[in-house]
């Protein structure tokens, strides 16, 4: 069976986003069975979904895997499945689509790579036990959303002194609140992680907006900052394995 991937991300105006997307194709393809793999986006800028599962069609396969791009369960992958599902109909190729990219322990070992990272690019040699992560995410209505960035939360708090969280808009507590909250733990180390897929305007500018007069604020003795979670190897897994959940199970 000729079998295509297509992933479907929210949309961003940054070439960094559609440059990551385009090596999380080209890793995806040597490690999975695909003959085909691609990228369109929910909203802001195409190639949209109409573009992404044309393209797709077009390449002689008999079935395609869609993944949905997201970090969060909730409102836009709902409507990025439904909107994908309507061209099932016009086509005899197989539309599996596999869950989002939420509540599953390699994304707790991706974030536990990006703060080992942080931490050696900073020098910083205390135990894993003297360390303070606060992991700042988007923030959304949708409750599940926040479970599911609980649950790396709760992944990783066997390993550190602290962890907590905060997020860039929406929820509570904001960028400020969690910063403040990190300060009255009186760490030696502070770790923070940017939990965002892509190096788009919110890890570019506006967590920066917010975070950057917070910690001058703040009296904290140590503080390194992780990259976004990007193009990591452990993401390539993941997308993978949600992949082969749904063929397997298809």
């Amino acid at each position: 069976m000729k079998r295509g991937l297509l992933l479907i991300d929210r949309g961003s105006r940054e070439r960094e986003a559609s440059e990551e997307l385009e090596k999380i194709c080209k890793q995806i393809k040597k490690k999975g069975d695909y003959v085909f793999t691609d990228y369109c986006f929910l909203e802001v800028e195409p190639p949209f979904i109409e573009d992404g599962i044309k393209k797709s069609l077009n390449q002689k396969i008999d079935a395609l895997t869609i993944v949905p791009y997201f970090l969060y369960p909730g409102k836009k992958v709902k409507l990025a499945v439904s909107d994908v599902m309507k061209f099932q109909k016009d086509t005899k190729v197989k539309f599996v689509v596999t869950k989002p990219m939420s509540m599953h322990k390699t994304l707790i070992e991706l974030v536990e790579n990006r703060i080992s990272s942080a931490l050696q690019e900073n020098k910083i040699t205390n135990s894993k036990k003297d360390v303070d992560v606060l992991i700042i995410g988007h923030g959304s209505k949708d409750p599940n959303a926040q479970i599911s960035l609980n649950y790396v939360v709760n992944g990783l708090k066997e390993n550190y002194r602290n962890v907590t969280r905060c997020f860039l808009e929406i929820e509570k507590p904001d960028i400020f609140d969690g910063i403040k909250d990190c300060e009255k733990n009186k760490p030696e180390v502070l770790v923070i992680v940017f939990y965002f897929l892509h190096e788009g305007a919110h890890v570019k500018t506006d967590i920066n907006n917010d975070l950057e007069p917070a910690l001058e604020k703040a009296n904290l003795k140590k503080i390194c900052i992780t990259k976004h979670l990007g193009t990591d190897e452990k993401m390539i897994d993941l997308i993978v394995e949600r992949s082969k959940e749904v063929e397997n199970a298809n």
